[in-house]
């Protein structure tokens, strides 16, 4: 039996496979979320393209899990106790995550990230009770960069914790513990191969090693990136890292280095895909529009990557990705006409697709 028959053997309107029993609070809430089988795609592409619904944890994206992963290995190796401080440089969906579970342990949490985020995501933080310090996007190489200003701040403060999300690999562990696992059992173990874009690296290391041990090294694990990250030429170059230029409309990945996330897994890339804004953007309102899926851009562009590995591949194949949230906490640029026009991304939606860019 294909995955594509056994998915619709399994499907239940309005049903979804919750654990048996009640979770413990937040934190037991983390995980366990639905891999989606992308119908159109599937069909025009003649392979199963998955996605797993990271949107769906109770913080609203992928970063829960890592979130979670980092303030576990803190508590566990005793460097935070109760009442102590948790102080991240975030893009803001890892600092969001992290907020959340600061409130659900009692912790103090306090967020630098660089003031080039949405609105929607400040907020969030603060509302969550988060403190937050946007401040100038400089480049890492940079003193002032939002996350060694993280690392200074959590140095002068008792009972704190610096949780670099980027080269704290108790990221990717989450990861492999739990992300990986579940795409392997939600798949009957016939996932192909496995794409997804990289901010830190913690998802796509971590998933992929799962991916790449429970295959026996079958699973492809490629990288997908956006215009203005440095890491699809690395892979493809055969690992030279050129200088960062450029930029994307997308929050939260690309970037100019290999973190220690994504070392633990870079030299076993499959190879990397290179995704244009333009696209990015036709397939968030695709998906919209066809699955009725409400996507950040992260999520459209890792969709677009899975579609264009799975031509790659050929026909018969699982391609799984990664939701990694919602467009709620960016719609006021993704939905609106006038961000569209200023970005040069107008024409890129569709115009029987326009009508969902209600904003002005």
């Amino acid at each position: 039996m294909s995955i594509s028959t056994a998915f619709r053997a399994r499907a239940k309107p309005l049903a979804r496979a919750f654990t048996a029993r009640a979770v413990d609070g937040f934190v037991g809430g983390v995980g366990n979320t639905p891999l989606i089988r992308l119908e159109k795609l599937s069909r025009l592409t003649g392979c199963d393209i998955v996605a797993k619904s990271e949107l769906q944890n109770p913080g609203g994206s992928v970063k829960d899990r890592a979130a979670l992963g980092v303030v576990r290995d803190a508590e566990q190796r005793g460097l935070l106790k109760p009442g102590g401080t948790v102080v991240e440089g975030t893009a803001g969906n890892t600092g969001i995550g992290l907020a959340h579970v600061c409130r659900a342990r009692g912790y103090r949490c306090v967020i630098f990230m660089p003031n080039t985020q949405s609105q929607e995501k400040i907020d969030l933080l603060r509302m969550l009770g988060a403190e937050v310090y946007p401040v100038p996007a400089v480049a890492y190489e940079d003193p002032k960069n939002y996350n060694h200003l993280a690392r200074d701040f959590a140095k002068d403060l008792p009972n704190a914790i610096w949780t670099d999300q980027f080269d704290n690999t108790a990221n990717a562990e989450a990861h492999y513990r739990s992300t990986g696992p579940e795409i392997w059992e939600q798949t009957q173990g016939k996932v192909d191969a496995f794409i997804c874009a990289t901010g830190t690296g913690g998802t796509l290391a971590g998933v992929g090693r799962a991916l790449k041990e429970k295959s026996d090294g079958r699973t492809q694990v490629w990288l997908a990136d956006p215009p203005g990250s440095v890491l699809a030429s690395y892979v493809s170059s055969g690992g030279k890292l050129k200088e960062r230029s450029g930029g994307s409309i997308t929050e939260g990945i690309g970037q100019g280095r290999i973190t220690n996330n994504l070392g633990t897994f870079v030299k076993q890339l499959d190879g990397a895909l290179h995704i244009p804004d333009q696209k990015t953007i036709a397939m968030l309102y695709e998906l919209l529009d066809t699955e009725g899926l409400y996507l950040g851009a992260s999520s459209a562009l890792n969709v677009v990557a899975a579609v264009e590995l799975a031509q790659k591949l050929g026909p018969g194949k699982t391609i799984a990705t990664i939701l990694c949230d919602g467009a709620y906490r960016y719609q006021s640029r993704l939905f609106s006409k006038k961000w569209l026009k200023a970005k040069g991304l107008e024409d890129s939606v569709p115009e029987h697709l326009q009508k969902y860019a209600v904003l002005d």
